[in-house]
């Protein structure tokens, strides 16, 4: 879809790509690996199409929505075959997925993606929902803090650079 339309926003000099990620795209949970791969690479190359299309007077905005009382993972998921190795993971997705205050109304999000695209300077990402910053506040948190214990270590790989130019 992307691909379509880019060539009619970059016609007119002007338009707003609006692509529905998930906090899935920024935090992955136990047992959803593909879905989660395939949100990333949509954060990826989001993020990379914003740079490209920046000074044609295009936009980009990741929506990152938390959980919504939607069929996100109802009938039209398709999954493995249980195994019973992976029990304890399904039990505690079931909880994190059940709790009517993590959930919001899809209803809600049409008049927050029109702000969106109404916005003079709008985000490259935007959570929706009550929960997803303070879940990936806390990961990123983590993040940083293991990039900066391993630091010592990441500068060591990166070798001599005076002997690399040589």
């Amino acid at each position: 879809m992307t691909q379509a339309v880019l060539p009619i926003l970059r016609e007119q000099g002007s338009g707003h790509v609006i692509q529905v990620s998930s906090v899935g795209g920024v935090y992955a949970f136990p047992g959803i690996g593909l879905y989660h791969a395939s949100k990333w690479g949509l954060e990826g190359f989001s993020q990379s199409l914003a740079g490209e299309v920046a000074d044609l007077g295009i936009k980009v905005t990741l929506v990152e929505p938390g959980g919504f009382s939607t069929e996100w993972s109802g009938p039209s998921a398709v999954r493995a075959e249980e195994m019973d190795a992976y029990a304890p993971v399904r039990e505690v997705n079931a909880t994190r997925w059940s709790s009517p205050e993590a959930i919001g109304d899809p209803e809600a999000t049409g008049p927050a993606i029109l702000e969106l695209v109404d916005a003079d300077d709008p985000p490259l990402r935007v959570f929706f929902g009550a929960n997803p910053l303070a879940l990936v506040r806390d990961e990123y948190a983590r993040r940083v803090e293991t990039w900066e214990q391993w630091n010592d270590l990441s500068q060591r790989a990166h070798g001599n650079p005076e002997r690399s130019a040589a």
